[in-house]
């Protein structure tokens, strides 16, 4: 290949002389002429060296450089170069002018051989990126060499452009990966650009790579730097990975480097934080002991970490330690210890450092007035803050928007939002701009105050203020959507975050997983934890102990074994909250061996068991008859029982009917622990059930007397539901009579539940019975509630008159009804349809100075609406509306919407609907469901559907009802596609498809002629244990029948009656039209002859399908 260097020793405008170096010789030309007989008429002139500045002077001359190459691109070989200085720029610029990729890489060669010039990063990555495109990777493992023969800086760019003339795809993160390739074709790393490398993955966020890249290192015998050691012990240290600080610690000094007073801090700040702070200690003893002293720094590092363990006194200590040394505090030390005081609170010590960072010469500042204002805020002395605030400014420190924002967040989080709010809004006085922070308290208070709404128009405010919101911003207004499972909402924000090019943090997934999770789609929430992987987020234990919940809660046990397979491989280790999840699981599901193992695999695994788990094994063992082997565990257990750790073996002993064993075992409980409500509530059913009345009482006396709770209601009532579990309804009325006649209960409340479970066996009479014994043997005087559940028990039993003496009986006596006891019958003769009564005792009721509430409106308004008086309720619906009292509920609006709907009055529906949103009463499932079934039985099913979608965005969770409705529908008008959507949405939601929702789904995919998949919905129905009923076969023989496959016809009526089904005159129907159909009338014949023999009466449509019918 031929080059030729040219160097001139005179330019100018009108014409160039050369200086040639060719062959060795020098020749001196014009542009025109020739070289050592070289014509260059065709050659083309490539510059190397400095320009010449034409613009300037026209005829100024400069030196220049530069070789020429053939037309053909063919160069000439150089054997001198000159010495002239390069730029980047100008290298890159020759470069892209020369299409051929060997004739640029001779170029490339030629500067790098140059004496006085050096490729830059640049030009290198430039010339990789050229051979990168033309496939040429040795070349490229050429150009990498160079620089690091040059010391030339390798960036990421450098990285990505050899990964990807590699073809290895995903980025700088597949470093790990691509060096064993790179090697495979003829790289070869030196130890700096394994650091350098190092360093870029640490840069981008690649820790777990930024170690494999280093072990790699290691293992091929090369040194890394201390500032590689450093570097990779913070990043272990941001992750808490205590054991690979440490580790790296040790290996480095295998290598021969020597810790220094930075390796050994951040030693000690990753310890502190995990809060070994004995760990912490020994390093500081360790760096005195090797002579490396600490400094202010690590002074203060670890003065932070007792702080922030709690120890605040031996931080006092340690500073007092600081001082005395050669290394005083300096203003950071001051500001931490000001800080972590401040955040306990301690307003006291707070100021005594105060006053010595002044005797230290710090004056305060705007940090420590902060920090100050702060600590007022906590102990919620917001006078004392502001006028701290006073203060700043008269000594000439401006509040900066961190002292606002910490006033703001002060008030917020005692409440006092008003206050807050007004501070907000003098900051554009005070010519303080809020940023997204600011706004982000705001976000964060409406959202735990559950105003998601609220939360809402601020994150919407703040946009429109121009301000861009941050990751903050969006997780808090993520917040308060994810727990109210407001799932569209949340996917906006979600979407808005990615389309904003922010990425979602750990937190962002956990909201939106929750919110699906809420919503019933775990498997989106799954789906979601896959892309947190990919982004390169790391999972948060937390996120994968809820997923394990949900997927337990949705009876996916499968599932939830195999997430927790999964932490090993996210290098996830489980906590303790995923033992007692899982344990809790396989308790539920009676798998005891699974569950001991479970057990004792967590020691082994570096998570011992806290006292919850043996609470919730102990639960498995008691509640799968294992209750010896509990015992035995209880005996071995290293933690103090707590009393539900007693409830759980007495539940246990109790279910095995070992009554004895449980109230010895209760004795013992009690000289070490008092028993609890839930204890007597656990064992006194037991022992009443023996009928031991005797000892019930004794326990009962012995408590009633410690807890002083004679006359706690809720505890009897609590108390006698459990008995009447247990006991026989006889003995159990003799326990309670006991009780009230031996003055341990006083009061009626052990009563309510006697009186419900007699109602509920038919035995309403008696419950009135006992009723008046209570009252008139043993004193008790019967409140309002006992009475009220007495006329509720009698009126479900048609005892309206018994009902009507109980309610004139409170009347004249001293227990006067209230609104409960009215609305009660008020509500039994609307069901009687009995219009004029309702409101004769609502008069009554009004006259006797009770305030009719919601309930008494909307049964006066349903009244009205069943006995066909529409507009006489709407009418009172208004009158109602037009009083301010009223608060209307999905009650209200329910019957009216029904009544409309009904009537065919669907605008007037839709319009009462969009008045109930207006007024801000949110629609529950069954409004949607009314209004989704009017619409799509008229047969506009496209604003069905839009309904539907409106549900989930408002938050509000389809039934079971909702899909089977919105199904019907669709296949009523032959969307049978749009039904299947939702059909697999309905299963995807983790509520199970019933019998009706697959009928219908089979009747419309048979109807509309695809009979095959409707027979693989059969299928799956009774795959799922739902076993087909007459509907299901007659669908599908009628279907088959028109599908002409009469064969798989007749073989369903034949499964029908196998299964103990009786034909009825469709099923004949059914199977005398497949037979028509197909030309068979002597069968079709034959199969209503069978139907008259069976005794099954013929209707219209039997002889419309029988044929040669006219």
């Amino acid at each position: 290949m031929a080059v030729v260097t040219l160097c001139c020793f005179s330019v100018c405008y009108s014409n160039i002389r050369y200086t040639a170096l060719t062959n060795n010789k020098q020749c001196i030309a014009d542009l025109n002429g020739t070289i050592a007989g070289l014509n260059l008429r065709n050659w083309k002139i490539m510059p190397i060296g400095s320009k010449v500045n034409w613009k300037k002077h026209r005829i100024k001359q400069s030196g220049f450089c530069g070789f020429v190459m053939k037309s053909s691109n063919e160069p000439v070989e150089l054997k001198e170069r000159p010495n002239n200085r390069i730029s980047a720029e100008e290298v890159i610029g020759v470069l892209k002018s020369l299409s051929d990729i060997k004739a640029a890489l001779s170029y490339f060669k030629l500067v790098a051989e140059m004496p006085n010039v050096v490729h830059t990063t640049e030009t290198c990555n430039f010339m990789l990126e050229l051979l990168r495109v033309h496939g040429k990777i040795d070349d490229m493992a050429y150009v990498f060499d160079l620089m690091q023969k040059q010391i030339i800086n390798r960036n990421l760019n450098t990285y990505l452009t050899i990964f990807k003339g590699l073809e290895i795809k995903g980025g700088i993160r597949q470093a790990p990966f691509a060096l064993e390739q790179i090697k495979k074709v003829g790289f070869t790393l030196n130890g700096y650009s394994y650091i350098g490398l190092i360093h870029i993955l640490l840069q981008s966020g690649f820790y777990r790579e930024a170690i494999e890249v280093y072990r790699r290192m290691v293992s091929e015998g090369l040194k890394p730097s201390l500032k590689t050691y450093s570097a990779l012990m913070v990043a272990s240290g941001k992750r808490r990975d205590i054991k690979t600080v440490m580790g790296l610690l040790k290996e480095m000094e295998i290598v021969g480097l020597r810790p220094n007073i930075y390796t050994f801090t951040i030693c000690i700040r990753v310890l502190g934080r995990a809060g070994k702070i004995e760990e912490a200690y020994g390093i500081l003893k360790r760096m005195e002991n090797e002579g490396c002293g600490p400094d202010v720094v690590t002074y203060t590092v670890l003065i932070d970490a007792l702080c922030n363990a709690g120890k605040l006194e031996n931080a006092k200590d340690l500073f007092s330690k600081m001082k005395s040394s050669r290394h005083k505090p300096d203003r950071v030390t001051y500001i931490t210890l000001l800080n972590k005081f401040a955040e306990c609170g301690d307003l006291n010590t707070v100021r005594e450092f105060w006053r010595e960072m002044e005797l230290d010469g710090y004056l305060p500042d705007v940090v420590t007035f902060t920090i100050l204002i702060d600590a007022l805020c906590k102990i919620g002395d917001f006078n004392e803050a502001f006028v701290t605030l006073d203060i700043m400014r008269e000594k000439g420190v401006l509040p900066n928007l961190h002292t606002y924002n910490t006033l703001i967040c002060g008030l917020l989080r005692a409440k006092r939002l008003n206050e807050a709010l007004e501070l907000f809004n003098g900051l554009e006085s005070l010519c303080v701009a809020p940023t997204a922070y600011t706004y982000v308290l705001f976000i964060d208070y409406y959202g735990k105050s559950g105003e998601s709404i609220k939360a809402l128009t601020i994150f919407q405010k703040m946009k429109r203020q121009g301000i861009v919101p941050d990751i903050v911003s969006f997780n808090a207004s993520l917040y308060s959507l994810s727990e109210e499972g407001r799932i569209e909402e949340a996917i906006k924000i979600f979407d808005g975050l990615k389309n904003s090019g922010l990425s979602p943090d750990s937190i962002t997934y956990n909201m939106m997983m929750k919110c699906y999770s809420k919503a019933g789609k775990v498997d989106k929430a799954i789906k979601l934890l896959s892309e947190l992987v990919e982004n390169g987020c790391d999972p948060d234990v937390m996120i994968i102990n809820s997923l394990i919940y949900s997927l337990y809660k949705s009876n996916r046990v499968d599932e939830a074994w195999n997430m927790f397979g999964r932490m090993k491989k996210m290098k996830l280790s489980p906590t303790v909250v995923t033992y007692n999840t899982l344990l809790a699981g396989l308790g539920k599901e009676g798998r005891v061996k699974e569950a001991i193992n479970l057990f004792e695999s967590m020691k082994v695994n570096g998570c011992p068991p806290n006292l919850i788990t043996f609470n919730t094994l102990l639960d498995c063992l008691c509640k799968n008859e294992e209750v010896d082997m509990a015992l035995m565990m209880l005996y071995d257990m290293n933690f103090r029982p707590d009393v539900f750790t007693y409830n759980t073996v007495i539940y246990g002993l109790l279910r095995e009917n070992r009554v004895n064993y449980a109230f010895w075992f209760f004795h013992q409980m009690k000289k070490i622990i008092h028993p609890d409500y839930v204890t007597l509530c656990t064992i006194l059913p037991g022992i009443v059930k023996q009928r031991r009345i005797d000892d019930a009482l004794k326990i009962s006396k012995e408590f009633v007397y410690r807890v002083k709770n004679q006359k706690d209601r809720s505890f009897w009532e609590d108390l006698m539901e459990g008995v009447l579990i247990e006991a026989d309804i006889e003995h159990s009325i003799l326990f309670a009579e006991k009780l009230v006649s031996n003055n341990i209960c006083q009061v009626d409340s052990a009563l309510i539940p006697l009186i419900k479970v007699l109602c509920r066996y038919n035995k309403a009479l008696d419950s009135h019975k006992l009723f008046s014994k209570f009252k008139t043997m043993y004193g008790i005087q019967p409140t309002v509630e006992t009475y009220n559940s007495l006329i509720d028990g009698v009126l479900k039993h048609g005892l309206m008159e018994l009902a009507w003496n109980s309610f004139q009986e409170m009347k004249n006596g001293k227990c006067a009804p209230d609104v409960f006891t009215y609305n009660l019958l008020l509500d039994s003769m609307s069901k009687c349809s009995n219009v004029n009564n309702v409101y004769e005792l609502y008069e009554e009721m009004h006259s006797r100075g009770i305030k009719a509430n919601i309930v008494t409106h909307n049964i006066l308004i349903s009244s009205l609406v069943k006995s066909n008086n529409l507009d006489k309720a709407i009418d009172l619906y208004f009158d109602l509306m037009s009083s301010r009292e009223f608060s209307p509920t999905p009650c209200t609006y329910g019957p009216l919407i029904d009544g409309l709907s009904k009537a065919n009055r669907l605008e007037e529906a839709k319009g009462l609907f969009d008045e109930m949103v207006e007024y801000g009463c949110k629609p529950n499932c069954a409004i949607y469901n009314i209004l989704i079934n009017g619409f799509g039985k008229t047969g506009n099913v496209e604003f069905a559907c839009e309904l539907f979608k409106k549900m989930v965005k408002d938050g509000i969770r389809p039934d079971l009802k909702t899909f089977t409705i919105l199904i019907d529908c669709l296949c009523l008008v032959g969307r049978v596609d749009d039904a299947l959507y939702y059909f697999e949405e309905l299963k995807s939601t983790g509520v199970d498809p019933d019998l009706v929702s697959y009928n219908l789904v089979i009747n419309g995919l048979g109807r509309s002629g695809r009979i095959e998949e409707s027979l693989l919905v059969y299928d799956e129905m009774r795959s799922r244990g739902i076993r087909p009923d007459l509907y299901t076969y007659n669908s599908l023989i009628l279907n088959l029948g028109i599908s002409g496959m009469v064969k798989e016809a007749g073989k369903m009526y034949e499964e029908l009656q196998k299964v103990g089904l009786e034909p009825n005159v469709f099923t004949y129907n059914a199977l005398i039209r497949g037979h028509s159909l197909s030309g068979n009338p002597d069968r079709a014949y034959a199969v209503y002859k069978k139907m008259m023999v069976g005794g099954c009466m013929p209707n219209s449509g039997t002889f419309a399908q029988l044929p040669n019918q006219s």
